[in-house]
């Protein structure tokens, strides 16, 4: 697996997955975008349904459900058990993820049925031996050992590995098999209301969608807010309450620079971008781009595929992609560079025997993932003259601030995030009951009014042109931005550790930074708790979006003249 286990969300294995990317989630049958989160864990199948309020742990499950298992008693014999477990549960995934890259850019149409039934195959043997009672008494052991009897790293390895059995056997069979049924309706119903403009016919199913996480929340932990829980699938240890602090100080710094840079009246021209570009032009320049940024070749490569992105099997092999337009070079240079800072990371992973094929060896989470990509957009700077422009001119252009786009995925990079808290207050009220699903048409068009000056005509450009909450991924949002606010935080600790490090970029020189990031993120993967701690340890202070607020004020007062 990408053992760090980056959920989606629960669905019965026998079901095709649908995957969330940086853009987006893919509709049924359909690969991801993006990075691909190899580390996705097909669902729950089976387990005890708990009533609220009678959530076990592990510990617990595994004495209630497991007393007939024989398993080492001592520490170290129970944790050699366990990892051998695990480490197989990581060979497991390695192969669904090839199975997903074969898909996504090799395979022929022909052969989707029975690519379908090999990983309908591969996803029930990944769930009986996600779901071993074994692991749960291995992990009752553990949990109980004394102080000393695990080193750190062991540590981390059980915490990560009882987290996500907690969550693997959390739910009941009905209930994934209901979650599994209701995604795809609320998915055919979503396109059809997109399609109608008609935010009616989505509305009912979204109601379901929003019980039926309630109700996974509570099973998987009662006492926590149900949107902690569902935020931690994707953001491990972040809570609500912390997001809410993050997210005000972002927005209040971000309202007022955009009306002072909209009230400047600067326009730059980036019309000139346009043109007729050769794709074994920009195929061999977007090569040359991951070669010079570090990528091994050896270790992994380089495809053409609809939508660009990312997959690690192992950090011996991994496999990006990227997409050519004619009339556009700038999309295949920034899908080249994105897509290889996620890769950067795969590779970079460590291959210490000790922690090789464990959870530890992981992402951290889907937010530290993305600011792998976008630190590499957020320094990169284009040291010769392009065609008949400069690097002055392209950077320029690159980093216009547009009228406010009413679409996400089209938003420049100080309006984006404004669109990621507008989702994040509305869906966390969707959970916690303080927002009816019936006023979120008005509240979305209200607060894009407030937040970025424009108010979306329809419903299929305002609260209708996700697909996520179709597909129940509620939490995911908030990702994107924070991968914006990791990456900008730790470029800026690396600028600080490393004398002379825009000078090596504009060079061309990426060593420094690669074997920087390299030794601070890659390597230590999932050993700290949550995206808090690993920052505190790296850059000297937890998240802090007054880094990134101060970088965009830099960045834009020098483009725009303020």
């Amino acid at each position: 697996m990408l053992v760090s286990s980056l959920r989606i969300s629960s669905a019965v294995p026998l079901l095709a997955k649908r995957t969330l990317t940086s853009h987006g989630l893919s509709p049924p049958g359909v690969a991801s975008l993006r990075y691909l989160a190899t580390t996705t864990n097909t669902t729950t199948m089976g387990g005890r349904h708990s009533k609220p309020g009678q959530q076990r742990s592990p510990s617990q499950r595994a004495k209630a459900s497991a007393l007939a298992v024989d398993v080492p008693k001592e520490p170290a014999k129970a944790y050699d058990a366990l990892a051998e477990r695990l480490r197989e549960l990581s060979s497991l995934n390695g192969i669904d993820s090839l199975l997903n890259w074969d898909e996504m850019v090799m395979m022929p149409p022909g052969a989707a049925a029975s690519r379908g039934s090999q990983k309908a195959t591969l996803a029930g043997i990944k769930y009986e031996k996600q779901t071993d009672p074994t692991i749960g008494a291995l992990l009752a052991v553990l949990e109980a050992a004394p102080a000393g009897a695990l080193t750190s790293l062991q540590s981390a390895v059980v915490r990560e590995a009882a987290r996500e059995y907690r969550k693997e056997t959390a739910l009941s069979k009905e209930l994934a098999q209901r979650m599994a049924k209701l995604k795809t309706d609320a998915y055919t119903a979503w396109v059809k209301a997109k399609t109608e403009n008609d935010f009616s016919v989505f509305a009912p199913l979204l109601q379901e969608l929003i019980e039926v996480n309630k109700e996974r929340a509570r099973l998987i932990d009662p006492t926590r807010p149900a949107y902690d829980v569902l935020l931690d699938d994707y953001e491990k240890g972040l809570t609500s309450e912390r997001l809410d602090q993050v997210f005000s100080q972002l927005r209040d710094g971000l309202v007022p620079l955009l009306a002072e840079i909209k009230s400047r009246g600067r326009k730059i021209d980036a019309s000139w971008i346009k043109g007729d570009y050769d794709t074994d032009k920009q195929a061999e320049l977007c090569n040359k781009i991951a070669l010079d940024m570090g990528f091994d070749t050896q270790h992994g490569r380089l495809d053409v595929s609809v939508h660009p992105f990312s997959i690690g099997m192992h950090p011996n092999d991994v496999r990006m992609t990227t997409r050519f337009k004619k009339d556009d070079v700038i999309e295949a240079i920034s899908g080249a560079v994105h897509e290889t800072g996620h890769a950067l990371y795969e590779q970079g992973r460590s291959l210490a025997a000790e922690a090789e094929g464990l959870p530890v060896n992981g992402a951290l989470s889907m937010g530290l993932h993305e600011s792998q990509s976008l630190l590499w957009e957020r320094c990169e700077r284009f040291p010769a003259p392009f065609g008949p422009a400069s690097a002055d001119s392209l950077y320029e252009a690159m980093n216009v601030i547009q009228e406010p786009s009413l679409v996400r995925v089209e938003a420049d990079e100080l309006t984006y995030p404004l669109h990621i808290i507008l989702r994040y207050e509305l869906e966390r009220g969707l959970i916690d009951g303080s927002i009816a699903v019936e006023d979120v048409p008005r509240l979305w068009n209200d607060r894009m009014e407030a937040y970025l000056g424009a108010r979306p005509p329809s419903d299929a450009k305002g609260c209708l042109q996700d697909v996520h909450w179709s597909m129940g991924a509620f939490g995911y949002f908030p990702t994107y931005t924070l991968g914006a606010l990791y990456a900008v935080q730790l470029y800026d600790a690396a600028a600080r550790e490393l004398p002379g490090l825009e000078d090596k970029i504009r060079a061309g020189e990426f060593a420094p930074l690669r074997a920087w990031l390299r030794e601070k993120i890659h390597q230590v993967g999932s050993l700290p708790a949550n995206g808090d701690e690993l920052m505190a340890a790296v850059t000297g202070s937890p998240l802090d979006p007054s880094v990134f607020l101060s970088y965009a004020k830099a960045k834009y007062g020098k483009l725009y003249g303020l």
